[in-house]
This record gives C-alpha cells, sequence and structure tokens, in this order.
C-alpha cells in the first residue's frame, strides 16, 4: 500500500493538526483504512474489514459506473448552476419522478446539514413562523442553526434549548412513553406534538415547521407507529406549518420496499419538504432540498437569491446521476429487501438465543460495526446497498461469537456481579464493549420483550459499562 507516514505518524500529526473534537473510530487503536471496494475496506496492512457502518457508499465503495461518469465529466467542465447546463435540470428530473408530484422543485447543496439549513428556510419563509418541533434524540446536522432543533447535540453540550424550538418525545413503541400495549400510541404521541402547538400559541408563538427523520436513526433507529405522520402533518397544517422530512440517513432505497422511507407510513402522507444528502453522491458531496412550487414561489418572493457556488455543479450531478442508474441496475432497492429480511431472521434468532444484547464493537473479528440511540444500546447496521446473504451471515455468526464469550464469562461473575439486588462493580473481558442490565425491580411500564432480552431502562436497573475492544 502507498502510504505518507507510517500510522503511528498519521495518528501524531492527526492529534497535532486535527481538532480534537473530530474523533476517530475505535479511539483506543485506530483503524488506519487505505482503500476500500464495494463493501470491504482494507487497512495498510492489506487487512480487509466488512464495512457495515458507511451508508455514505450507498452503492459500494470505489463503484466504476460511478468513478467513469465523474472522470468524463471532470474532463469536459466543471463549473457553477449560473450557467445552463444539462446535468442539473436532468437531476432533478430523475429525483422528482422518485417523489410524489407535488415535489417538484429542487435546491441543490453539498450537505445534509447544508439542505437541513436550507429546509428550515424554506419554512420560515413560506408563513413568516419562527418556531420549529424536533423530536428528542433528533439529530439534523453540525451547523448552528441545526445543532438548535438536535437534542442528541445540544443535550450533551452546554448549549440550552433555543425559546423558539420545541421537543416532542420520540415516537418509540419498544422503550418510549406509550408502547406497544398502548391502545392508539400514534395519535397518543401526535397528541404531544398537538399539545406543543397549543402551549406555543398560548405564548403568542408561530410554528414554522416540524422536522423529522423518517425513521429516526441517532436515537436508536425508531419507526414511527402507523399513521403517527399523518396526524401530526394534519396538527402541522393546521398550524400554517410544514412538515419536514429528513431522508440524509434513510433515503435512496435502503428501507428496500420503497425508495423513500417517509413512504413507508402509506401514500396518503406526503411531506412539504424532503432533504437528502449522504448516499447521493456515494462518497461525492451532493446534497438536495425538493419542495412544492408554493413553497419555492414564497421563498423566491423574499427577494433574496439563493446560490450555492458548488451545489449542482456538473461533476456533482453526472455522480448523482451514475448513482441513480447503479441502483436501478443492480437491483440496490430489491437487494435491500431481500438481504434485509434475511438479516433479520439472522438477528431474531440471536435475540432468541442470547440474553444479553448490548453494546457491541466486532473490530477485532473485522467487521466494522456502531451502535447509537440515547442509551448506545442499538447496534446501527446501515453497509453499502451491495451488502449480500454472504456478508450477514459472516456479520451475524461473528456477533453470535462475542456474545457467547461475554455471556459465559458474566455467568461465571454473577455472584460477584449482583448480590442481594445490589450493583457491584466487577472485572469484564477486555475484548468487549457492552451494556449490563441489572436484575433489579422492574419498570411498570416495561415492554414484554424487554424483559425476555433482559432489556431494561428504568434507572434503577441500567449499569453502562464501556470497555475497550
Amino acid at each position: 500500500m502507498c502510504e505518507l507516514y507510517c500510522k503511528q505518524d498519521t495518528l501524531a500529526l492527526r492529534r497535532k493538526h486535527i481538532g480534537p473534537s473530530c474523533k476517530v473510530f475505535f479511539a483506543a487503536d485506530p483503524i488506519k483504512i487505505v482503500r476500500a471496494q464495494r463493501q470491504y475496506m482494507f487497512d495498510e496492512k492489506g487487512e480487509q474489514y466488512l464495512d457495515c457502518i458507511n451508508n455514505v457508499a450507498h452503492v459500494g465503495h470505489c463503484h466504476p459506473e460511478v468513478l467513469k461518469a465523474a472522470l468524463k465529466q471532470m474532463e469536459l467542465l466543471n463549473t457553477n448552476s449560473r450557467f445552463l447546463h444539462d446535468n442539473i435540470v436532468e437531476y432533478a428530473k430523475r429525483l422528482s419522478a422518485t417523489l410524489p408530484e407535488k415535489l417538484s422543485v429542487c435546491y441543490f447543496t453539498n450537505s445534509g446539514s447544508e439542505a437541513n439549513d436550507l429546509a428550515l428556510r424554506l419554512a420560515r419563509q413560506f408563513r413568516g413562523h419562527q418556531d420549529v418541533i424536533t423530536l428528542d434524540h433528533a439529530y439534523h446536522g453540525h451547523l448552528s442553526s441545526l445543532i438548535e432543533i438536535s437534542p442528541y447535540k445540544f443535550g450533551k453540550g452546554k448549549d440550552v434549548k433555543k425559546e423558539f424550538v420545541h421537543v416532542a418525545p420520540t415516537p418509540d413503541t419498544y422503550r418510549g412513553k406509550y408502547r406497544e400495549d398502548h391502545a392508539d400510541p400514534a395519535s397518543a404521541y401526535a397528541d404531544e406534538v398537538k399539545k406543543i402547538i397549543e402551549e406555543a400559541h398560548e405564548g403568542g408563538r408561530k410554528i414554522a415547521a416540524f422536522i423529522a427523520e423518517s425513521m429516526q436513526s441517532c436515537g436508536g433507529q425508531i419507526i414511527p407507529p402507523a399513521g403517527y405522520f399523518q396526524k401530526v402533518a394534519e396538527y402541522v397544517h393546521q398550524a400554517e406549518g410544514v412538515f419536514i422530512a429528513d431522508e440524509v440517513q434513510v433515503g435512496f432505497g435502503r428501507v428496500g420496499k420503497h425508495f423513500w422511507s417517509f413512504q413507508m407510513h402509506g401514500e396518503d402522507f406526503v411531506p412539504d419538504i424532503v432533504t437528502m444528502g449522504k448516499p447521493m453522491g456515494n462518497g461525492h458531496p451532493v446534497a438536495c432540498v425538493v419542495t412544492t412550487k408554493e413553497i419555492a414561489e414564497a421563498f423566491s418572493s423574499s427577494g433574496m437569491e439563493y446560490f450555492n457556488t458548488y451545489g449542482g455543479n456538473p461533476v456533482s450531478s453526472a455522480i448523482g446521476l451514475a448513482v441513480l442508474d447503479v441502483i436501478e441496475n443492480e437491483d440496490l432497492q430489491g437487494n435491500a429487501t431481500r438481504v434485509g429480511n434475511y438479516l433479520t431472521e439472522l438477528l431474531n434468532k440471536q435475540k432468541a438465543k442470547h440474553t444479553l444484547i448490548g453494546d457491541i464493537r466486532m473490530k477485532e473479528k473485522r467487521v466494522l460495526l456502531s451502535a447509537d440511540g440515547p442509551h448506545r444500546n442499538v447496534l446501527k447496521i446501515k453497509p453499502p446497498m451491495c451488502f449480500t446473504e454472504e456478508d450477514a451471515k459472516f456479520m451475524v455468526d461473528q456477533l453470535d461469537e462475542i456474545l457467547t464469550v461475554l455471556e459465559e464469562a458474566m455467568g461465571a461473575q454473577t455472584e460477584s456481579l449482583v448480590s442481594d439486588n445490589t450493583l457491584c462493580r466487577t472485572k469484564m473481558p477486555k475484548e468487549a464493549c457492552l451494556e449490563l442490565l441489572s436484575e433489579g425491580a422492574p419498570d411498570q411500564k416495561e415492554n414484554p420483550s424487554q424483559k425476555r432480552n433482559g432489556l431494561r431502562t428504568d434507572k434503577h436497573s441500567l449499569l453502562s459499562k464501556r470497555l475497550k475492544t
């Protein structure tokens, strides 16, 4: 492999010249990745890793068709969107064709953060309202305007929630306020949003937008109950606000059955604004906001021109078009359905086999996997879309092996871990990272499946112990 520096020198230079808040995966022993192909990454020693982390390399790392499109256009022209060019309009037409008819006007940007920031500007200009309703644990980007509406971030720092930001409960029927045994969790969660709107109006405030990922990612891979988005949209529209669907992480066929995750919620739900980003350029910075003509015209009426130097440039548009072609030609949406169903089947078997499911890192097994959620106890499996059934089997086999070792170790140390229902500190194998859950008094609202799998999150029963991999 061709390297400028050995791994230790690279690490030393990073510590010297890169901001300390810019973290690396596996910080205790970072991996130095020097190349990648499809769903595999390779370190400086040539070791292969199965990539279950990169939803950015959507159609596979270094896909030849994407590379070919980029090179072909780079050899001809790259310039800004003020010049007339076919690529940007062709790309806008192709994207619009995947969306409901009313979503037909595109604004191109370079990142999901830029897209969400622009979506807020569109929403606020539409009716002149200012306030935003967001979901608890949500993350929508790194710009100041987005940190303000991202409890996942501002809840961890010194920032306090701004007066114009309203946080609604995450519509989580597994660990949330209203669970699977509730008669109508969708209405119950939507009524929380309605209450927020009413209280805002009582305080003389007006709602510009409700923003949510169509399937919450960093917040724990949460799928809202059926009917929730429809009811929320109804309440938001009554308040003359707009519904923003953030598809930055979950769009472009990743959910399998549908091209966009918001389409899982039924044909009778259509957001007013859709934002997209990460997978659009397969690693090249491309993002977009798509909205209605009415909202676009209101934005234009402000008299302020919208111009983004690199947004929608000919090269970015050519790459975006190539990604759409690959998704279609290689049936990656269908692959997501097939492999996703198979992976779900395998994981359900693990669920029945292991009472311990926690925060796992699998780097030593040559599998790159991460976890997220409010308690860091949800595995995020978001590989390139060319991920195969063989890859799924390999990943789950490694997970099975790790969980088996952990459970055996925990079983041998049970008496030192739990004594008279009191949590005690104990040493654990250092080749693991997990959350331990005590056997204290159960939560009165406990989900039956949580109890069966030893998963509890009430503050009296949760012991989180992070260990080095």
